[in-house]
């Protein structure tokens, strides 16, 4: 497990690197520069600006400063907002973020792995073709055209919930449920295709003929076991939703990494936008990581398999 582990986290920093080398070279491929707007100040403030943020540097020069300042964890100041740094946006706006893709993961996965049990359970039934239709509306449907259909409805039309502020938790109901739909149908369909196989298996008529009660059959034997096909797409999900945040947060008016994200793309403002490339990357590699341990937790056999050498 030690020698896995090892050989996982060379991996995770290679894949950062890469990122950060890809992002960092797509961004400055585009043409012009963020002093481009800046119309009613001379060219030489332009420059001096440029020389300010070493942009006038070479790109293999910036390159490698960047890299430096990417292992010291300083992203510097934002180009747009010159009073504050990169590392001040951040630890102002990911908490609100973390607290929205937090809750929402928690929901889908609460009521996916509902859905999908209760559709297995009753196979070929009308809760089996309830819970299906739910999901495929789920996956149909963008989760920004759901938010705004969601504003409209239950915001503007009949004012239930408050939008365009995060004060409370009644601020947190829409955008979650815009966000928690499309990742909710997948583990439904997901977690009901896979109880449908494990309910088949031979262990789980020995526990039948044994006598055992069906909550016990169906959550000590065959839940968990049908688990790991969702646990395997935990790490992709969680990333859809986190990345997802932004476009929602935008929607919603909520404070958080989005507002800065989007701005700076459409600003151009350098750092902030590998800023939060780099420490949403990493965020993501580590949930990948902590996904393929909890596999090896919940089925031993994996472990075993790694040991014997099969």
């Amino acid at each position: 497990m030690a020698k896995y582990i090892l050989k996982r986290l060379i991996a995770m920093v290679i894949t950062l690197w890469f990122i950060i080398t890809l992002t960092f070279f797509l961004m400055h491929s585009i043409p012009g520069s963020p002093f481009n707007e800046e119309r009613a100040t001379s060219e030489a403030v332009q420059e001096n600006l440029e020389k300010f943020y070493q942009l006038d540097q070479p790109l293999i020069v910036q390159y490698g400063n960047y890299l430096k300042s990417v292992v010291t964890f300083d992203f510097g100041p934002s180009i747009k907002k010159s009073s504050q740094t990169v590392n001040e946006m951040l630890g102002r706006g990911f908490p609100i973020s973390f607290e929205l893709g937090i809750v929402t993961l928690i929901v889908a996965v609460i009521s996916g792995i509902t859905l999908g049990v209760i559709a297995a359970l009753r196979h070929n039934g009308f809760l089996d073709y309830l819970a299906m239709t739910i999901a495929v509306l789920g996956i149909s449907i963008p989760n920004f055209v759901l938010a705004t259909m969601l504003i409209q409805q239950l915001a503007v039309n009949f004012p239930i919930f408050p939008v365009a502020t995060w004060s409370s938790t009644m601020h947190m109901v829409l955008p979650t449920f815009a966000l928690a739909t499309g990742p909710m149908a997948i583990i439904a369909r997901l977690t009901r295709s896979s109880m449908l196989e494990v309910l088949t298996q031979d262990y789980i008529r020995t526990a039948k003929a044994k006598g055992l009660s069906p909550v016990k059959i169906i959550f000590k034997h065959a839940l968990r076991n049908a688990l790991l096909p969702v646990v395997t797409i935990l790490g992709s999900l969680a990333a859809s939703i986190l990345t997802g945040t932004f476009v929602i947060e935008k929607i919603f008016a909520i404070p958080g990494m989005g507002k800065y994200f989007v701005e700076s793309i459409n600003q151009r403002d350098y750092p902030v936008i590998m800023g939060t490339t780099v420490f949403y990357s990493s965020i993501l590699i580590i949930m990948l990581f902590l996904v393929d341990i909890a596999y090896g937790i919940l089925d031993p056999r994996i472990k075993l398999h790694k040991k014997e050498g099969i």
